[in-house]
């Protein structure tokens, strides 16, 4: 199963319930689908050089050589942990034809960032035996003038997905981790934690940062995970966090447990090291029907990025229940930031 997991269904401003339990957080998901505007638009994107593959869990779109990219998790969609990244270029609407030109690397839900003038990418690295079979995992991140001249650059630590960064106002790099696992629960209660630490250039980073940075208090509650998916600078020091939140729900047709992922967002100040709480901005509902990885992840959605447009509007891309990407437009009030409070969107 890919990183996607986000369990937003707290849409209260501040960082007071960090109580919220999994009940809670399903009872807040319904609430947010009864009372929520419906979005303006909403697709599934067509990808096309990858017929009889999936692809999913995508980067935010970016600018590149003239026109929009985006890069694609591709797998089959019988097969897990068997993924490779490919670029993609905007040749209509929602829709992206594979560029030949890139050399596709063996990740995981890739993600984009510009950090001092140079295209980061980054994605979940699969480490195997001789034999091929599935050791662990960690962050690998790539950097490069743009999407055809990449180098690796670094590792996270083991077993840490969803680390992002981002360049803040002060020319700092803010970087988010996002720890998991039974260590953390019992610590923390959650079932995973956001980290952060700061570097003042890209060679600065190591695993060890991540593994130890201080965490983000009142992200999330007992038994919920979540992480970061893109960040946003803005232009008062704070930074925009494109999230995802998770819990688990009721078993599915398989007789699994759901894991129940919605698209939300929150404010993070690293001057008072505060965040807002995460909130809802989009759930399954949004987005047009599609046939699951498996039938436990029919109420997944692992947000890719917003993109803010210049009509007031925010184009939402996520991953569809581990099959398909897509996306949905609500208004930037579903957000709760503008594009001009934004420092240098990637569009």
């Amino acid at each position: 199963m890919s990183a996607a997991a986000l369990v937003a269904g707290i849409v209260v401003a501040g960082c007071a319930s960090l109580g919220v339990r999994p009940s809670r957080m399903l009872e807040a998901k319904s609430a947010f689908e009864l009372s929520a505007q419906k979005p303006l638009e909403s697709a599934k994107l067509v990808f096309k050089g990858t017929e009889g593959w999936d692809v999913y869990n995508c980067s935010v779109p970016f600018r590149f050589d003239g026109g929009r990219y985006i890069f694609g998790r591709v797998e089959k969609h019988e097969k897990w942990v068997a993924s490779h990244i490919a670029l993609f270029r905007e040749t209509a609407k929602d829709e992206w034809t594979r560029d030949e030109r890139f050399n596709e690397l063996e990740l995981e839900d890739p993600y984009v960032q510009i950090v001092k003038g140079e295209l980061i990418v980054g994605g979940t690295f699969i480490k195997r035996d001789a034999q091929g079979k599935f050791l662990t995992y960690i962050g690998r991140f790539f950097r490069g003038k743009d999407p055809l001249s990449l180098r690796h650059f670094a590792d996270g630590p083991d077993q840490m997905k969803d680390i992002r960064m981002v360049e803040l106002k002060n020319g700092r790099i803010g970087v988010f981790s996002r720890p998991r696992g039974e260590d953390v629960r019992k610590k923390y209660g959650s079932e995973a934690v956001v980290g952060y630490f700061e570097i003042e250039n890209l060679d600065e980073f190591t695993a060890e940062k991540a593994q130890n940075a201080e965490i983000i208090p009142g992200l999330f509650g007992k038994d919920e995970w979540g992480g970061c998916n893109q960040g946003y600078a803005m232009k008062d020091g704070r930074i925009l966090v494109a999230a995802h939140l998770s819990c688990s729900g009721p078993a599915a047709t398989n007789g699994i447990p759901r894991q129940i992922y919605m698209n939300a967002a929150f404010v993070f100040d690293p001057a008072a090291f505060r965040a807002t709480e995460p909130k809802i901005v989009a759930t399954r509902s949004f987005y047009p029907c599609n046939e699951p990885k498996a039938p436990s992840l029919d109420d997944c959605v692992f947000t890719s990025g917003f993109v803010f447009r210049d009509d007031g509007l925010v184009d939402i891309y996520t991953g569809l229940c581990d099959a398909d990407e897509a996306r949905c437009t609500v208004p930037a009030s579903v957000i709760g930031v503008s594009k001009c409070e934004l420092l240098a969107p990637l569009e």
